[in-house]
């Protein structure tokens, strides 16, 4: 396999089945649960450990093996981007005129510029959007009970009802941010 077939973005079809073999994996591997959002309070509780009740869990037996699925997922996007040279993200053309529509333009890097680059946040907008978004996330999670992945990879495997109506929150709230909020947010400029 040549390296420079590695820098292409993989297709769905693809990708998708990879992602998906892990549910077999995690089962076989004693029952694990996937997902990203319960990693903070692991690492809280790592560097915190019992001066908060919250925090005062055994973190190694829980949350040990999830800790080292992160780093893999940190150590996987330092690969894709430092040694397979995956420096731009493919964006089908009617989602960039739609974002064209609102001003944003820039999308030669990982993220577009007018959303994410120091100099957004140093709007009220993008601290808006930087600390109104990570507050709804974390609530989301916290009150959902995880992430995205954790519940529409893991838990709709294991056929949880509280992980179906999760997922269709999450798409819901997409939706809603997508079509009203950043239009909103972009367009009051």
């Amino acid at each position: 396999m040549h390296l420079e077939s590695l820098r292409q973005t993989w297709p769905w079809y693809v990708a998708g089945p990879i992602i998906g073999l892990f549910v077999p994996v995690l089962l076989i591997a004693g029952d694990k649960r996937l997902g990203i959002s319960g990693n903070l309070r692991h690492l809280c509780a790592a560097a915190l450990g019992g001066r908060i009740d919250f925090l005062r869990y055994d973190w190694r037996g829980t949350g040990a093996w999830n800790l080292a699925f992160l780093l893999g997922v940190v150590l996987g996007g330092w690969v894709g981007v430092e040694l397979l040279g995956t420096r731009e993200i493919a964006i089908a053309a009617e989602t960039k005129a739609a974002l064209g529509s609102l001003g944003v333009r820039d999308f030669s890097g990982l993220v577009p510029r007018e959303l994410i680059s120091w100099e957004a946040l140093g709007t009220w907008r993008g601290l808006l959007m930087l600390a109104g978004g990570g507050f709804l996330v974390g609530f989301g999670t916290a009150y959902a009970g995880g992430c995205t992945s954790g519940h529409a990879i893991n838990g709709l495997s294991h056929f949880q009802l509280r992980s179906l109506f999760a997922v269709i929150g999450f798409f819901a709230g997409g939706l809603a941010a997508t079509h009203v909020l950043l239009p909103y947010l972009l367009g009051a400029r």
